[in-house]
């Protein structure tokens, strides 16, 4: 087992007292040490004891247990390490995480992002990049993990009323208590107007599409320059790329996660853009998300109220149209996922049917 945790070290790298025990039981030898994942490059691992980067690979037992539940190790874990001279350290065991931000991939897999956080920024531009329907998948995704949001808008410096976009974000979000920020991340304001968030032991990660400014913000937290630094630097670079002078989109330059340590005292995970953002939730998790359209739902005529054109719905004007679109549109995913083979097949061929019945009827109109 592991005999001793530097906390003061570990905290630097994001430690809670909450793991502490559970680490201390894991099934290890005498000098194994707590190390925690900040990056994952395929088969390659990188981790972190609090002073020191080391390179790590999986021992052959846990890579097993791992791939028989179709589960990998992602940034932010927290992992028992067995060092072995100069040679690549050995991950021998997992701490359970608090929590792990899941999605669905594009073959219906589960699929873990990032574990143990405190924190998502999640990120969009105040120009182009700005989409609500966009905002309202994400913040389902943190939701539903477990973790506090914060919408961040980026290139406030390039747009002509940044505030606007603001309260479009809290008009649209309706009574959630959810902090929208607007901020130039080329300047001194993602420290200072961050700072709540950025104590010692916190863990943030950033998620948004590509080009939002991830990585950007990551550097102006972090006191880097975004140029590539000394890879055994706790305060190297992310590689950024200029917004396009037509349009003011970014580039796409984060291609894997990594974690970085904030000059406050935090740890940032920095995320590539997701091409694709499918939930891991059922009907009941994602009204969980959307509980600001569930807890009115209560209050309509009908139980079975679908927020359309019912009488006395309580969910429609309340809740702007674009949120219940996107609530309407997570739930209809939500619902495939739930469907057995056997269901997909009755669905298909009631499509089929509704289609023949379609062309008939349009047959038979023009005589």
């Amino acid at each position: 087992m592991i005999e001793t945790i530097d906390f003061l070290n570990l905290r630097a790298i994001g430690l809670q007292p909450s793991l502490i025990n559970q680490a201390l039981a894991l099934p290890t030898e005498a000098g194994d040490q707590l190390m925690r994942v900040i990056e994952v490059q395929r088969d390659r691992l990188t981790l972190d004891d609090g002073l020191h980067r080391h390179a790590g690979q999986l021992w052959p037992s846990l890579r097993l247990a791992l791939q028989a539940q179709d589960d990998a190790l992602v940034v932010g874990d927290w992992v028992a390490v067995r060092r072995a001279g100069a040679a690549p350290c050995w991950v021998t065991a997992r701490v359970p995480p608090l929590n792990r931000v899941l999605r669905r991939d594009s073959s219906g897999q589960r699929q873990a992002l990032v574990s143990n956080v405190d924190t998502a920024l999640l990120v969009m531009t105040c120009g182009h990049d700005f989409n609500l329907r966009r905002l309202d998948r994400y913040l389902a995704l943190v939701r539903l993990s477990g973790v506090a949001p914060v919408v961040v808008l980026t290139q406030a410096d390039l747009h002509r009323d940044p505030e606007s976009r603001v309260a479009a974000v809290q008009a649209h979000l309706g009574g959630a208590a959810v902090p929208v920020l607007a901020l130039n991340a080329c300047s001194a304001e993602p420290l200072e107007r961050l700072g709540p968030w950025l104590s010692a032991g916190q863990t943030l990660v950033l998620l948004g599409s590509s080009g939002a400014g991830k990585s950007t913000l990551t550097n102006a937290l972090t006191g880097a320059t975004g140029c590539a630094g000394d890879p055994t630097s706790a305060f190297s670079g992310q590689l950024t790329g200029a917004a396009r002078e037509d349009d003011g989109r970014g580039r796409h330059t984060t291609t894997a996660r990594s974690m970085h340590r904030c000059r406050l005292g935090a740890c940032i995970i920095d995320t590539p853009g997701l091409r694709g953002l499918q939930l891991d939730a059922d009907e009941r998790q994602l009204a969980q998300a959307f509980d600001d359209v569930s807890g009115l739902a209560e209050q309509c005529r009908f139980r079975n109220c679908q927020h359309e054109e019912e009488p006395g719905c309580a969910v429609r004007g309340a809740v702007s149209a674009e949120r219940l679109l996107s609530y309407r549109k997570l739930l209809r995913e939500a619902q495939r996922h739930e469907m057995t083979v056997l269901d997909r097949r009755v669905q298909l061929a009631e499509w089929k049917a509704r289609s023949r019945h379609a062309k008939e009827v349009a047959k038979v109109r023009r005589g």
